[in-house]
């Protein structure tokens, strides 16, 4: 840890929000996003919004993961630079690094 943050890896499922110009994301495993929930909500910002750099592949970028109360878990968002950068489509597995 010697960036002082926590790294957290994973694979998980990329999948788009049925709507209209729905997001993009990946959730995060259940027992990670506990993890996290219980060392850094306090940190949460508004919605349950964290701070976190993600990295896939050999993309790094500094985003926020945000607490789903109805899936019990956090979704990191895949912005479309992200997808094309590391050509994720829908429904691909995806191997995630995520520091708080």
């Amino acid at each position: 840890m010697p960036d002082g943050k926590i790294k957290y890896q994973f694979t998980g499922i990329s999948w788009r929000y049925p709507s209209p110009g729905g997001w993009y994301f990946i959730s995060l495993p259940p027992e990670i996003s506990a993890e996290i929930r219980s060392l850094f909500k306090s940190e949460e910002q508004g919605w349950g919004r964290l701070q976190v750099t993600a990295s896939i592949g050999k993309t790094e970028w500094q985003t926020a993961i945000w607490f789903d109360l109805k899936r019990e878990t956090y979704l990191l968002p895949l912005k479309a630079t992200i997808r094309k950068k590391e050509s994720i489509g829908t429904g691909m597995e995806v191997d995630v690094v995520i520091r708080v």
